[in-house]
């Protein structure tokens, strides 16, 4: 037997710390110089932004980009230039950050939870055909943690029932399904920019689309409803000033030539990693389907079923952060079971709508398993390092199912202390 875990006394597998995040020098400093002694620094009248919106575009296989404040509001604008109107339905998956969700209540829409894949993690298209109803207008795949959403089937459900997709790639930057970039399939896409994402500037967000007349309702909602070729002072549609500064981008213009290099390092780095996890009872990784060209590892998602492994899956987590590896049990609750939805606080929102509405009737067997149960991830800069990092965390979660028992006695006695 190797040495006692770190939890139960012994010294930890790994002292040093993984790769620090963010990435940046001397090009994020030259461009932000740049456009700070340019004197300008608003989106109107600078050239950083329209330059990102084009690069980054181009790179995600679509003809427009429409910078925006952050990934909330690329996606709200996204369901109002889509035509959404009070108490109309979009299907959204429960796994995923709160966003998903509230941008479709502040655009006064409701939210419609189908239930994710087990393995996946990802929105099951057939939960998705049976949430369909009059109502639906809108089908928001999360392409979570930077794996493709199987957007084939999807695509062809929307077609079938006259939806718009907007995909939510706040994870999926560079990520490829069957070789087409996220972002790129739906009719509309929407990525973040804020401090732990792939690609980062602190706070911000774009829109991607190759509809014209999409493009066009974006650009004119993110800019206080502004229209081509109208006058300054004439405002077309409900809208505000959601544009994008010019020292973000400067920021995400640097950032963007590390992108590739650092999606090809974490995509290795992560199936390395599942590949080794694969061989554990009970750790079960994402699963990756062939239509998974690349995989953006924004987090690396895995289960573990307790009984299979043979300790808490509590005690799994905590000894791994004993062995100097950080990790986190994810999303604690289905997004439907959030107070606020629970409650349905839903501010001067869906008025007619709050009075019927009930989440608590709502149930997705599979994301209350991950997140009661199962769930847990590590997050994208520990795939930056080189193979050995992974090989640091294998070697931690195989030391800790060798002495799963031990680890178990510890967490029942443990428990048993505990008050009340």
């Amino acid at each position: 037997m190797s040495q006692p875990l770190a939890i139960l006394g012994g010294a930890p597998l790994r002292a040093r710390p993984f790769t620090a995040w963010p990435i940046f020098g001397d090009p994020e400093e030259q461009r932000l110089l740049r456009a700070l002694r340019s004197g300008k620094w608003g989106k109107l009248n600078g050239l950083e932004v329209a330059e990102f919106e084009q690069r980054f575009a181009a790179m995600h296989g679509a003809k427009h980009g429409i910078g925006v404040v952050n990934g909330t509001v690329s996606l709200r604008i996204a369901l109002m230039a889509a035509g959404i109107k009070a108490e109309d339905e979009v299907i959204v998956p429960p796994y995923t950050f709160l966003a998903t969700a509230t941008a479709v209540v502040e655009a006064n829409a409701v939210p419609v939870f189908a239930d994710i894949d087990l393995e996946t993690f990802n929105l099951d298209p057939k939960a998705v055909e049976a949430a369909i109803t009059s109502r639906t207008r809108v089908i928001m795949p999360v392409h979570i943690a930077g794996q493709p959403a199987d957007m084939d089937a999807i695509m062809a459900i929307a077609k079938r029932h006259k939806l718009v997709v907007i995909e939510d790639a706040a994870h999926a930057h560079a990520a490829l399904y069957r070789q087409r970039p996220a972002g790129s399939i739906g009719h509309l896409g929407s990525f973040s920019f804020q401090s732990s994402k792939n690609l980062t500037c602190g706070e911000g967000g774009i829109i991607t689309t190759s509809d014209d007349a999409l493009a066009e309702a974006c650009r004119s909602i993110h800019n206080c409803g502004r229209i081509s070729g109208g006058l300054w002072y004439e405002h077309h549609v409900m809208s505000a000033n959601y544009r994008l500064g010019e020292f973000q981008g400067a920021i995400l213009n640097a950032q963007l030539e590390r992108l590739e290099a650092q999606t090809q390092t974490r995509d290795r780095n992560g199936q390395y990693l599942a590949a080794r996890l694969s061989r554990l009872p009970g750790i079960h990784p994402q699963k990756r389907p062939a239509d998974c060209t690349r995989h953006s590892y924004h987090l690396f998602l895995f289960r573990i079923d307790a009984a299979a492994f043979g300790a808490p899956r509590e005690a799994v987590l905590q000894a791994l952060q004993a062995e100097g590896v950080p990790v986190c049990g994810g999303y604690a609750l289905p997004l439907y079971r959030q107070p606020l939805f629970l409650n349905r606080a839903f501010g001067p929102y869906l008025p007619n709508a709050s009075r019927t509405l009930d989440y608590a009737k709502v149930s997705c067997p599979n994301c209350e398993k991950i997140c009661r149960e199962q769930g847990a991830w590590f997050e994208q800069s520990l795939f930056l390092g080189p193979q050995s990092d992974m090989d640091d965390i294998a070697q931690a979660f195989e030391r800790i199912h060798e002495q799963r028992a031990a680890l178990a006695r510890f967490t029942a006695a443990t428990t048993q202390k505990l008050p009340g």
